[in-house]
């Protein structure tokens, strides 16, 4: 690990192994690499150039300055799910004889969810999409698409980005999407959506190229959207909507499930829906749902 090109090329089989064993999403495989490379990057910085060298204290030390310059706990907790992760193959590949992060401790998510929209903040949001949209161009067509379909049905920005137009049952409005650990699920999504996707089917071709492929969500040069173009998109239109939290695609899987809940839905059947593989991650949800209606009661109860 000594030399930059050194510490790149085991940063770049790591990866390797996370794509072709693990099956992992890219957006996990940049992070990983990402945090990997900034720790080999510190380590050396503090004269530890081989990785058979590092120890716990370095480590702690990584997450320590991650900590102090204003990092999120939850990037923290992640970093050091990378680590471990790392040093796991490292140990396993006999590129360390032993592994150093088997006790290092990140710090507690804190549970809490980014801010979400309520349900009128959301209505208006696809509102001002499908007013965008009546001017008949494509790209305001797929836009209002792309929304309507990421609140309909809670998935992933990735997952978006990675359907093609045969994973879209328009008979049975439902959308077959490929998760994490490459697990396939079913979503069901509503009216608007489907009338939103009708839409932008009929004009698709408007925007397609030789190299558009099979993908369902088009860029305005005709290859697949990525996921970027997603979230300047909800930025952008959330701008449009006063008193709305600035969100990303996230926040509208957030918002759906909270919304889902608030209406009486099953906390098994949104596990279900968002994918989860433990019931514990859905769980969050349902604290986000209590803190509203007891600001709801505190507001309108004359006794609160």
């Amino acid at each position: 690990m000594g030399t930059s090109d050194e510490r790149s090329e085991l940063v770049a089989a790591f990866v390797r192994h996370l794509r072709s064993e693990r099956g992992r999403s890219e957006h996990t495989l940049r992070a990983y690499g990402s945090d990997v490379a900034a720790l080999l990057e510190f380590a050396a910085d503090r004269g530890v150039d081989d990785v058979e060298a590092l120890r716990l204290a370095d480590l702690r030390a990584w997450l320590a300055a991650q900590s102090t310059a204003g990092a999120a706990r939850s990037t923290v907790a992640r970093r050091a799910a990378g680590a471990r992760t790392f040093f796991r193959w490292t140990t396993r590949t006999g590129h360390t004889s032993a592994d150093p992060s088997l006790r290092l401790v990140a710090p507690r998510r804190s549970g809490s969810l980014p801010g979400v929209l309520r349900q009128g903040e959301a209505e208006r949001l696809l509102d001002t999409a499908a007013v965008a949209a009546d001017d008949g161009d494509p790209g305001h067509v797929r836009d209002r698409a792309v929304l309507e379909l990421l609140y309909a049905s809670g998935i992933r920005v990735g997952e978006l980005t990675a359907l093609d137009v045969d994973d879209v049952d328009r008979a049975v409005d439902l959308v077959r999407v490929v998760g994490k650990g490459d697990k396939e699920r079913m979503v069901p999504f509503g009216l608007p959506a489907r009338r939103a996707l009708d839409g932008w089917l009929s004009r698709r071709s408007e925007l397609a190229t030789s190299d558009s492929g099979p993908a369902l969500f088009l860029g305005n040069r005709g290859r697949r959207v990525d996921p970027r173009q997603v979230r300047t998109l909800v930025h952008r239109m959330l701008a449009q909507v006063p008193g709305a939290p600035d969100l990303g695609p996230h926040g509208l899987r957030h918002s759906a499930a909270t919304h889902l809940l608030e209406g009486g839905a099953d906390l098994r059947m949104v596990q279900e829906l968002l994918g989860h593989a433990s019931l514990a991650t859905t769980q969050i949800y349902t604290h986000v749902s209590i803190d509203r209606l007891r600001r709801s009661y505190e507001q309108a109860h004359p006794r609160a």
